[in-house]
């Protein structure tokens, strides 16, 4: 006769068992359903109902997530793998801050939950995909390091400059190096929002510099990243023949 843990492990863990794929299936029902009453709540109704009830959904998807949680802690074989896996800080990110009353509402991040689907329904296309891309960005990790510490430096010379060319001029606006640091990223990325702009000649010049290094820095990643796919692809391809 199985034991308790071991009827557990085939429903909580084991999503090759029918039991297993019906309760994925409901905690990924739950997961859409509180992705859905995040954005309800920020409607303004005159109804109490209407809160009460997106309140009382919240908590019982918590409450189910929370049990789901530490069943899946207490019947892994690895337990330590799983707390520390990126489902497993999602898990718990996706909970806490409901029990620390945290400000920081951290639900959004249960969508990532969601890439569990490939998994539980075996969508062997998409997980083919998803084992493309991230093998694709494995093979490129030192060049985007590079360039992430490339692109920061130019962030900090942009601000530094920036802030002293427009402090003066500007104090409200650019009264901090941090305050340039904004201007910067929005610069560097060329969206250029409009809500900080240099009035300054030498301002001016220093920002069309920036702007121009920011197009080309904006395409490298696109390029890094459509290169490592192609090569990727094309071993894989090479490797079926």
């Amino acid at each position: 006769m199985r034991s308790l843990k071991e009827e557990l492990y085939d429903i909580i863990i084991d999503d090759d068992t029918p039991q297993g794929r019906t309760f994925d299936s409901f905690i990924q029902f739950l997961i859409v359903i509180s992705l859905l009453t995040f954005p309800l709540e920020t409607f303004k109704f005159n109804s109490d109902l209407y809160y009460q009830v997106l309140s009382k959904i919240e908590i019982f998807c918590v409450i189910v997530f929370t049990i789901e949680y530490f069943l899946r802690i207490i019947l892994s074989n690895n337990r330590r793998k799983y707390i520390f896996s990126f489902y497993g800080i999602i898990d718990l990110l996706a909970i806490l801050p409901y029990y620390l009353q945290n400000p920081i509402d951290l639900r959004s991040i249960r969508i990532f939950r969601l890439f569990r689907i490939f998994r539980i329904f075996k969508l062997g296309k998409y997980n083919d995909a998803l084992f493309l891309y991230e093998k694709a960005l494995s093979s490129i990790k030192s060049e985007m390091t590079i360039f992430f510490f490339f692109t920061s430096t130019i962030l900090y010379i942009a601000s530094i400059g920036i802030y002293s060319f427009e402090h003066e001029a500007q104090p409200e606006i650019f009264g901090s190096i941090f305050d340039a640091l904004w201007w910067s990223i929005v610069t560097l990325t060329t969206v250029g929002y409009g809500d900080a702009f240099p009035i300054t000649v030498g301002g001016k010049i220093f920002t069309s510099l920036i702007v121009l290094v920011g197009v080309g820095i904006v395409a490298v990643p696109t390029g890094l990243i459509a290169s490592a796919i192609r090569d990727v692809k094309i071993d894989k391809d090479n490797s079926n023949l």
